[in-house]
């Protein structure tokens, strides 16, 4: 292959790699999984979770669970639904799975992360909620100080 071919790969990949983090960023509440994305993006399975953790820094499932929990966590500042019904609605089928993810990420469970940011984003531009709120990304939360 040559150089101006491998280029030309490479900028052809980051097209479809760009297409799946957009479909990913879109339909975050649907049962997505690396397979279906890697037919969809016509690349295989490992080339697209390879080729995506080096353009974005993550995994495709990674980067769907992240999407998933920044909109849990919106709609658990809201207030008005319950763990369980945020679990299902951002797409998680395992409620332990989730909460696990949710603990990893945001550095406490869903249901404390709940009562805590109940009222404390009000009179904030929705601009700064989302970005103050951001979960960690690519690394474990700091411990909260628990023993």
């Amino acid at each position: 292959m040559t150089s101006r071919s491998a280029a030309e790969r490479h900028l052809s990949d980051l097209v479809r790699l760009r297409r799946v983090r957009d479909r990913i960023d879109r339909e975050y509440a649907q049962p997505l999984n690396v397979e279906a994305l890697a037919r969809d993006a016509h690349m295989s399975a490992g080339h697209l979770s390879r080729e995506f953790r080096r353009a974005y820094g993550e995994s495709p499932y990674s980067y769907l669970m992240t999407r998933r929990i920044e909109r849990a966590m919106a709609l658990l500042r809201r207030g008005d639904r319950s763990v369980t019904e945020v679990c299902f609605e951002v797409g998680c089928s395992s409620l332990g799975t989730f909460s696990t993810r949710f603990t990893e990420l945001v550095g406490m469970p869903p249901s404390a992360y709940r009562r805590q940011a109940a009222g404390e984003a009000e009179g904030m531009p929705s601009c700064v909620v989302k970005q103050v709120t951001r979960p960690v990304r690519n690394q474990e939360a700091p411990a909260t100080g628990r023993s």
